[in-house]
């Protein structure tokens, strides 16, 4: 009798849901669908069970499907709601800027960074963004490529024990170097994380973004009650609140030595602005009107993002491009025959203005970013019907997932050579399309920390090729793509292994 009653329920259950989402399911006939079959509850979010370079492998291939659609789109199904998959730049451009809101799933992301700009609701991000701007000033980034020298400087120390060894990882490296690059530009601290084989810092962030990944491809954890009665909501837990105090504690330092400094100019009636180095929590209270107007939590959310976002998006991207580098050595001669025009042999440190001279690493970089985007995938949310160019309106509630991964690589704008690495692609002509090339994300809520992030990939490239020359892990390394994997950011399913030799 029990069965039967929980067997009527789940059935009215789910003619409820098929009525509610009816124009949805409307919708879903309109465009073309993946060829996999949902299932039912679930939809397709079994073909995202399995390890990182698994879920990654399927983004791949459902991006693929999408840019093989005269429209670039294809539907699927996440449990009760639908999602497009858009592999097209036009139609991508168009979404961006229309719709805002992030999607419902990346609230997940969100147990961690709270309410911060880069995923919180539009109504939030919108003054927020407002506040965050200014610190991304040309002079301010200026400044910081001081900071991307000197810890570039030491990047390089501790790489001399790997050199002329066997094959070695060198993501420890790189990492560690943007998060006390990152730390001490964003929180004006030292973590000194490049010294430390165990940063407790690094290492509840990395395990925070590893759980955050495992669980966003999953539905039936996104509700937050569900989720908390996992192992993994614990874990995340304990390295989330280490980070909170970390930035807490650093707050209130900061904020007692702004009380203190003024304390002292006053006393000393000195009224000249402050011009040296601040760090970009200096720079937010500033810009936001000072210590009264962002709210500590405020504070933690914002420093927070900016660590996610320039740690993880910087390592990344520079290590992708080592990657590259080894496996063409051409390329590699190219970019240190340009770094020898600019600083011959000198040893001086990396200063901001010798990183415009730097046009070929420039494409190189550009070019790694496009095969290997370090966010592949982006998310909004469709939250009022929205007409697109074709006609068709999309209802509110959709989902929207911009593979930017398969976009990077859609032969309409690319060519036919767009699966192959060939930096000068971004030196002969302009994109055919802006959307076409979108890193950083596009739009309104691009990330504000683009060439932050650029300055800092250039600077630690620089330092690397001054002083060493990459090489594959293997002698016989094929030209195969490279194996990746899905950690929120992108990144080698092999850790990045290379070998290092010293330039003579």
């Amino acid at each position: 009798m029990l069965g039967q009653i929980i067997l009527v329920f789940v059935l009215v259950w789910i003619l409820v849901l098929r009525w509610q989402r009816r124009h949805m399911i409307s919708l879903s006939h309109k465009l073309s669908a993946t060829k996999h079959r949902p299932l039912p509850l679930v939809g397709h979010a079994y073909l995202f069970l399995g390890s990182d370079e698994d879920r990654m492998t399927q983004f791949q291939k459902l991006g693929r499907e999408a840019f093989s659609n005269d429209d670039g789109v294809i539907t699927l199904w996440q449990g009760h709601r639908l999602y497009l998959v858009i592999s097209d730049a036009k139609l991508a451009e168009f979404l961006l800027k229309t719709c805002l809101e992030k999607d419902d799933a990346l609230k997940c992301l969100q147990l961690m960074t709270g309410n911060g700009s880069i995923f919180a609701a539009v109504n939030i991000w919108r003054p927020r963004r407002k506040n965050l701007a200014p610190t991304f000033s040309p002079k301010n980034l200026a400044h910081f490529v001081d900071i991307f020298s000197r810890q570039s400087v030491t990047m390089v120390e501790q790489l001399q024990a790997a050199v002329g060894r066997e094959a070695f990882s060198i993501w420890q490296y790189i990492t560690t170097y943007t998060m006390d690059s990152v730390c001490e530009s964003t929180l004006g601290v030292s973590v000194n994380s490049q010294k430390q084989s165990e940063q407790p810092f690094l290492k509840a962030f990395d395990r925070c973004t590893q759980l955050d990944s495992a669980r966003l491809c999953k539905p039936w954890l996104q509700n937050m009650s569900v989720y908390k009665m996992t192992p993994s909501y614990k874990e995340h837990a304990q390295c989330r609140d280490y980070i909170w105090n970390f930035v807490d504690e650093i707050i209130q330092s900061k904020k007692q030595s702004l009380k203190d400094e003024k304390v002292s100019m006053a006393e000393s009636h000195q009224n000249m602005k402050y011009d040296g180095l601040k760090s970009f929590l200096e720079l937010l209270m500033d810009n936001s009107g000072g210590c009264r107007s962002y709210t500590d939590v405020e504070l933690r959310e914002e420093t927070l993002v900016l660590v996610l976002a320039g740690t993880d998006t910087s390592a990344v991207g520079t290590a992708f491009t080592t990657m590259l580098l080894a496996r063409y050595p051409d390329v590699q001669e190219k970019v240190y025959q340009e770094l020898q025009e600019v600083f011959g042999d000198s040893t001086r440190p990396i200063a901001a203005e010798d990183l415009p001279r730097l046009k070929y690493m420039d494409a190189v970089i550009r070019e790694t970013l496009r095969l290997y985007p370090p966010v592949p995938i982006i998310a909004r949310k469709v939250d009022k019907d929205v007409t697109l160019p074709s006609g068709i309106t999309l209802v509110e509630d959709c989902g929207l997932v911009i593979n930017i991964w398969a976009l990077h690589r859609n032969p309409r704008y690319w060519g036919d050579d767009a699966e192959q690495f060939r930096p000068e692609r971004f030196l002969e002509a302009p994109l055919s399309h802006p959307a076409a090339f979108m890193p950083f994300s596009y739009g309104p809520r691009a990330c504000l920390g683009y060439q932050y992030a650029m300055m800092s990939m250039k600077t630690a490239l620089s330092a690397l090729l001054r002083q060493y020359r990459i090489l594959p892990a293997t002698t016989t390394e094929d030209m195969k793509p490279l194996r990746v994997k899905f950690d929120i950011m992108m990144r080698d399913v092999d850790n990045f292994t290379i070998k290092l030799v010293k330039r003579l």
